[in-house]
């Protein structure tokens, strides 16, 4: 097993932070990896460029599935989570947590966390 890191750029609050880790918790627990650590970024390393800057569209986003409501205490960051696991299995881990921080379907709808994976 190798470390491997997972990287989404969300635009939540500490609800929709706490959201996500749950589902790469369920998603990591379900096979055979562990989290090795995690980290919140608002400034994306070697760059210099913030996370506002880089995941702006998030919260325009954000914005048009949410008219006229308040973002709150939302913003763009980056979620890095290391995982100890094989490369089929980070694919597996990655493409749950896809699918289920903003299900596809047929009908219009809004993700309860707007994300982009990196």
């Amino acid at each position: 097993m190798r470390t491997r890191t997972l990287r989404f750029g969300l635009y939540a609050d500490e609800q929709g932070l706490a959201w996500v880790r749950g589902l790469i918790d369920e998603a990591v627990g379900s096979r055979s990896a562990r989290i090795l650590g995690e980290a919140v970024l608002h400034t994306l390393p070697g760059s210099g460029l913030t996370t506002a800057e880089t995941y702006d569209l998030l919260a325009d986003q954000w914005a048009w599935e949410h008219p006229g409501q308040n973002s709150g205490t939302r913003e763009a960051v980056e979620l890095r989570v290391q995982v100890a696991c094989s490369l089929r299995t980070w694919r597996a881990i990655r493409k749950t947590v896809l699918t289920t921080m903003c299900p596809e379907g047929t009908e219009p709808h809004a993700c309860r966390v707007p994300w982009f994976a990196a």
